[in-house]
C-alpha cells in the first residue's frame, strides 16, 4: 500500500466494523450439555460463569421432549438443558433422546455440534444415588467429555470445603464413571451467600477444565461467552497479538518507507477485531468502530500513515530506521505489538464497565490507549537493546 492510498477516518472505521464482524463470525457457537434435578443451581452456576444471562433471558426451543436448546443473539453460547427426567419421564428416555440428539448434531459443523456435559449434584443432598451413577455412566458412552459439578458447596473463611461435600466427592470419585478431566467431582459455589459466610469457588477451576475439554473449533466461543475469566481473555487476546506481530515483522523484513507506514494498519486492525471479539464487547459494533477511528486519527490528521509516523513512532525510538526514512521488521513489530498490547488494555477496561462505551469518553479511551501505546514501546525498545 502506497502513501496515495492511506485510509480516512471512516474508511478505518468501515473496515475495523467489516473486520470485527467477521471475526464474530469466525467463532462460531459452544454449545453445553447440562443435566441435573430442579433446585441443584443450574442455572444459577451458567449465569455465574456465562455473560448475559443467557440461562434466563436467552432464546429457547424445544429439542426433544425432555431438552430445550438457549441461546442469545450476539453471544455464541448454546445451553442444552435437560429436565424431562426428573419430572415424570424415565431416565432411559431422556438418555434414549439424547443419544439420537447427540448423534444427529455428530456430522454437523463444529458449532453445531454438543462439546461438553455437566452434571450437577446439590452438595446439600450428601448422597449420591446408583441410578444417577448409571445415568452419568450412560452420558459418557456418548463419547462426550462429561464433568460432574457439585452446586452450593460451602467455604469457610479459611478457604476449608464442607467435610460433607468432600466425603460426597471422594464417593462420587469411588464410582469410576468416567468423568473428565481426572475422574474427580469440581466443587463449586456459583455465588456467595446472602450474609457472605460462603464465598464463591470453583468456577474458574470448572472453566477451565471445561476449556481444555472443548474441540480446538469451539474454545474461542467459550473464551468469548465466559464473564469469570479475564486471564483467559488475556491469553487468547496476545496469541492474536503474536500472530500480528509476526506479520508485521514479515511485513517489515523488506524495509517500509514511513511514508508507507499504513502498510501496517489492515494487520493491526484484524488485530484489533479479534481482541475485541475475544472480550466479547457486545456493545454496538458502529460505536467500537467510531473508538477506533479516534485511535487511529487525530485532529487535522486525517490519513493514517500520517498519524503512525507523527504520533506512534516518536514513541518508538532506535533501531536507526525512522530517522533514515524506512521502518524495518524490528519497529513493525514493535508497533503492531504494542498496539495490540493497548487496545488489550481498552478493551479490559470496557469489558470490566459492563461493556458500556458511555462509561468512559472516547476521548479518554484514546488518552489510556495512547499512553498504554506509548509505555509498550518503550518496553519494547528496551527488550530490543538488551
Amino acid at each position: 500500500m502506497s502513501s496515495s492510498s492511506a485510509f480516512d477516518p471512516d474508511d478505518l472505521k468501515d473496515k475495523f466494523g467489516a473486520a470485527y464482524e467477521s471475526e464474530l463470525q469466525n467463532l462460531g457457537r459452544f454449545n453445553l450439555a447440562i443435566f441435573g434435578k430442579t433446585g441443584v443451581g443450574k442455572s444459577t452456576l451458567i449465569n455465574a460463569i456465562f455473560r448475559e444471562n443467557v440461562a434466563e433471558t436467552g432464546n429457547s426451543r424445544p429439542v426433544t421432549t425432555a431438552t430445550r436448546y438457549y441461546h442469545r443473539d450476539g453471544v455464541p453460547l448454546g445451553i442444552y438443558d435437560s429436565r424431562g427426567w426428573e419430572m415424570g419421564e424415565t431416565g432411559q428416555q431422556v438418555l434414549d433422546q439424547f443419544h439420537a440428539l447427540v448423534k444427529e448434531k455428530k456430522d454437523a459443523p463444529v458449532a453445531e455440534q454438543l462439546h461438553v456435559v455437566w452434571y450437577c449434584v446439590r452438595a446439600a443432598d450428601k448422597r449420591f444415588e446408583d441410578r444417577q451413577a448409571e445415568f452419568v455412566r450412560v452420558l459418557v458412552a456418548q463419547g462426550l467429555p462429561v464433568m460432574l459439578v457439585l452446586t452450593q458447596v460451602p467455604q469457610n473463611a479459611a478457604g476449608e470445603l464442607h467435610p460433607d461435600a468432600i466425603a460426597l466427592a471422594d464417593d462420587i470419585a469411588s464410582r469410576n464413571l468416567g468423568i473428565a478431566p481426572h475422574g474427580r467431582p469440581h466443587l463449586t459455589m456459583a455465588l456467595a451467600d446472602e450474609w457472605g459466610a460462603h464465598p464463591a469457588h470453583g468456577l474458574d477451576e470448572l472453566l477451565r477444565a471445561t476449556l481444555q475439554a472443548a474441540p480446538e473449533g469451539a474454545r474461542q466461543a467459550l473464551i468469548n461467552s465466559q464473564q469469570i475469566s479475564l486471564e483467559l481473555k488475556l491469553e487468547a487476546a496476545r496469541a492474536a497479538i503474536r500472530l500480528a506481530t509476526a506479520a508485521a515483522a514479515a511485513t517489515g523484513a523488506v524495509p517500509i518507507p514511513v511514508a508507507d507506514a499504513a502498510v501496517l494498519v489492515p494487520i493491526q486492525i484484524t488485530m484489533m477485531a479479534k481482541i475485541a471479539a475475544v472480550y466479547g464487547l457486545s456493545t454496538n459494533t458502529g460505536k467500537l468502530a467510531t473508538l477506533v477511528g479516534a485511535v487511529f486519527a487525530s485532529t487535522g490528521v486525517t490519513q493514517a500513515g500520517k498519524y503512525l509516523v507523527r504520533t506512534m513512532l516518536k514513541a518508538v525510538p532506535g533501531y536507526g530506521t525512522i530517522a533514515s526514512g524506512v521502518i524495518q521488521a524490528g519497529v513493525a513489530s514493535t508497533m503492531t505489538w504494542s498496539v495490540g498490547e493497548a487496545w488489550a488494555v481498552v478493551c479490559r477496561e470496557l469489558f470490566k464497565r459492563g461493556d458500556d462505551l458511555t462509561a468512559l469518553p472516547t476521548e479518554e479511551l484514546r488518552a489510556m490507549f495512547l499512553e498504554e501505546f506509548k509505555r509498550r514501546a518503550a518496553i519494547g525498545r528496551r527488550g530490543a537493546s538488551s
